[in-house]
């Protein structure tokens, strides 16, 4: 099975104008496959292998005169030290396009970054598929629901592992062991309670001191645990619009996953029926959306502002997109059937705010493009083009 990736064509972009090119991600979204496969005039050395790593801590000037040019380092968070030689090497050389550096442990591989490499280095990322690259390998269903529940990681599609298996195994191997490495997790049953608590709330506004009393543990530990799922790239975070056109705005950040099929397995749900009638069922669809949206910027490299708004009174946008001076408004709806009253937030904050600069979009779960009350209504297939 091939899947072209669209962040292949910004990584070529920014090695001609970057001597270093760094691809973060979650565990498993595709990066070394994608670096090997598509970047075949790069040597790939993988520092997970005790040889390589031995060879790179030892004799670090060494190492880098035996690849001093067009290499992939894999795993490269595995010998610290070795950034402050690329950072002299590449300095001197002043040379485009020399190291593409990758990692599955991306704080660290960041914090790395951060310290020696500021200035010389793109930074990309890399997440599970999106719909568009699932749609041109003629892999994604026409039933939202069936890629919702089945999540987007390539491995599931590649090997056709059941998405059930494949989840208990992504938690217990790799986001333990992740969360474990950067904070201590001394209770695993209660980190496990604590991730199945954040599925519970997604698309709701944090609240630490819930999730805390709920799970048995200290605020400060449920902060640590969050942050932790967030530089692992399991959750993220999508904060309140900052103009303050109500007293009454809420300041809270809301929380979704980067996966669907993460957060379906967590919740127990296993088929389209369940969603149905599950109390999440609208918070689902918008978090598939919101998440699209997220990898499809970064797939593109192509980072904008993204918000939501919300007042104390219950009103509330989904989601909002400042394109320059323009404002776009966007409500998710898990309806196939439009209703005038789905409009109301649309449309109370467009009063609200004066804004005349500002378009208005709906997406559901139907088929047809329609134009309702100045407002584009846009099939899920479609948002994000």
């Amino acid at each position: 099975m091939v899947v072209d990736r669209k962040i292949v064509t910004s990584l070529r972009n920014m090695l001609s104008k970057y001597p270093i090119v760094a691809l973060t991600g979650p565990r498993q979204s595709g990066k070394t496959t994608v670096l090997r496969n598509e970047f075949p005039e790069f040597r790939y050395v993988n520092l997970e292998n005790l040889d390589n790593r031995s060879f790179a801590e030892d004799d670090p000037n060494g190492f880098l005169k035996e690849y001093s040019t067009k290499v992939i380092f894999d795993e490269v968070q595995r010998v610290p030290s070795l950034f402050s030689y690329i950072q002299t090497l590449v300095d001197d050389s002043r040379k485009m396009g020399q190291f593409i550096l990758s990692g599955s442990q991306n704080f660290h591989l960041m914090e790395n970054i951060t310290q020696s490499l500021a200035g010389r280095v793109a930074l990309m990322k890399l997440f599970p598929f999106d719909n568009q690259e699932l749609k041109n390998a003629s892999l994604l269903k026409e039933n939202y629901l069936s890629n919702l529940i089945r999540g987007f990681y390539p491995a599931i599609y590649d090997r056709d592992i059941p998405s059930k298996s494949f989840y208990s195994n992504y938690i217990e191997t790799y986001v333990q062991r992740d969360v474990s490495e950067l904070v201590s997790v001394r209770d695993l049953r209660a980190f496990k309670r604590f991730l199945a608590l954040c599925a519970t709330r997604a698309g709701q506004l944090v609240n630490f001191n819930s999730l805390a009393n709920e799970c048995d543990i200290s605020q400060p530990t449920a902060k640590s645990w969050f942050s932790a799922l967030e530089n692992s790239y399991i959750l993220f975070t999508l904060q309140p619009y900052h103009k303050n056109y109500s007293k009454r705005i809420v300041k809270t950040p809301k929380l979704y996953f980067y996966d669907t099929g993460l957060l379906c397995h967590l919740l127990k749900i296993n088929s389209a029926e369940q969603v149905y009638t599950h109390p999440h069922k609208g918070a689902l669809f918008e978090n598939m959306m919101i998440a699209e949206y997220m990898k499809r910027m970064y797939h593109k490299d192509r980072v904008e502002d993204i918000w939501f708004w919300r007042d104390s009174g219950g009103h509330e946008v989904d989601f909002l997109i400042e394109e320059g001076m323009r404002l776009r408004l966007v409500e998710f709806k898990s309806t196939s059937t439009i209703m005038p009253g789905l409009f109301k937030g649309l449309d109370y904050f467009e009063k609200l705010s004066g804004e005349s600069l500002l378009s208005k979009a709906l997406v559901y779960t139907g088929e047809k493009t329609q134009k309702r009350k100045g407002v584009d209504v846009i099939p899920w297939l479609l948002f994000a083009d």
